[in-house]
């Protein structure tokens, strides 16, 4: 039985890269890095000609949604889909990392560890959330405020998405190494530019609804894919393909979800060949749901909204221990 579930991915892959699916896409890459850098200039250009304006708030919300597209961009990059060299990927992610203000080194040494082992209890970074709990026992060790946060995460949840922005930039500086100076100098050069061009009060309101805005985008992005889903434990007897599709879910929809989601809405295929282009993964959902249904392997899949009411819906359920401690 074990011999036969670790022949079945070794079947899937061979079906996927029989497809073609596996190779670069380059053509692709250069014109979405084209039309994200132009944009993203673009809304720069203009943050400069308008001045002192409570417009400006305006082109807070179209940066908040460019540096989410720029970070999918190096997201990409870390996990090599779009040069087949690791030199171009890592200069491509790297110059994205510096636009976004988000150590590279320190965010693909956090996601490789989740894709080893996501949804894992002990061993899944993305699941080990100082406010948070996914997991009953998680929600045992909750103490003070923590444990009152927690009991109440799934009202919270949301909320808590806009400060994602400021942890992200907060845990770059504190854990990258060789990148440290680049992530202050991003800190620095921004908080320069904005207060040059705004007053102290617009300065301050254009700061927060751009990196409020970029952490709930990201937050909403990253959050449907394995929030909700089954929790793994040490012991567990699951093989790659099945720990890889059994903890994660994607997300239906056409090309305006794939744009919006960068991709991250085919997250089952996306985990199991991480390297595999981004504009390829919709035709892997293909193969790879034929070939679940196949072996009777559960594959998960749903709407945007509804994924977020699973989200939900395993917060509160987690947190009832919780509540009845604070209620006591």
């Amino acid at each position: 039985m074990a011999t036969r579930q670790a022949s079945d991915f070794a079947h899937l892959a061979a079906e996927i890269k029989q497809a073609g699916l596996l190779a670069r896409r380059r053509g692709y890459y250069f014109a979405r890095i084209g039309v994200n850098l132009a944009v993203y200039a673009a809304a720069w250009v203009t943050f400069a000609l308008l001045g002192d304006s409570w417009w400006q708030l305006a082109v807070a919300v179209v940066l908040a949604a460019m540096t989410t597209q720029l970070a999918f961009i190096g997201h990409d990059a870390g996990h090599k889909q779009i040069f087949a060299t690791k030199k171009w990927n890592e200069i491509t992610g790297y110059v994205h990392s510096g636009l976004v203000g988000v150590s590279y080194d320190w965010w693909v040494g956090k996601h490789n560890r989740h894709h080893a082992n996501p949804n894992h209890e002990d061993e899944d970074p993305d699941v080990d959330i100082t406010v948070l709990a996914f997991t009953q026992r998680q929600g045992a060790d909750k103490r003070g405020a923590l444990r009152w946060i927690a009991s109440h995460q799934a009202v919270l949840f949301f909320p808590l998405l806009l400060l994602e922005g400021f942890a992200l930039h907060w845990h770059s500086i504190r854990y990258s190494g060789r990148e440290r100076f680049v992530m202050i100098a991003n800190v620095v050069v921004y908080l320069g530019v904005v207060f040059w061009v705004l007053s102290p009060v617009y300065a301050i309101a254009f700061i927060l609804v751009h990196q409020a805005l970029w952490g709930f985008y990201m937050g909403c992005s990253f959050a449907p894919n394995h929030k909700g889903m089954p929790v793994l434990s040490a012991g567990h007897s699951l093989d790659f393909l099945r720990k890889q599709v059994l903890t994660s879910r994607n997300i239906r929809g056409g090309w305006f979800t794939d744009i919006l989601l960068g991709g991250l809405n085919y997250q089952i295929e996306h985990h199991l060949f991480p390297s595999m282009p981004r504009p390829a993964l919709k035709h892997a959902q293909v193969i790879v749901h034929n070939f679940c249904e196949q072996r009777g392997i559960s594959y998960a899949q749903c709407g945007l909204f509804r994924s977020y009411g699973y989200v939900l819906e395993h917060l509160h359920e987690v947190a009832a221990p919780l509540r009845a401690k604070v209620a006591a």
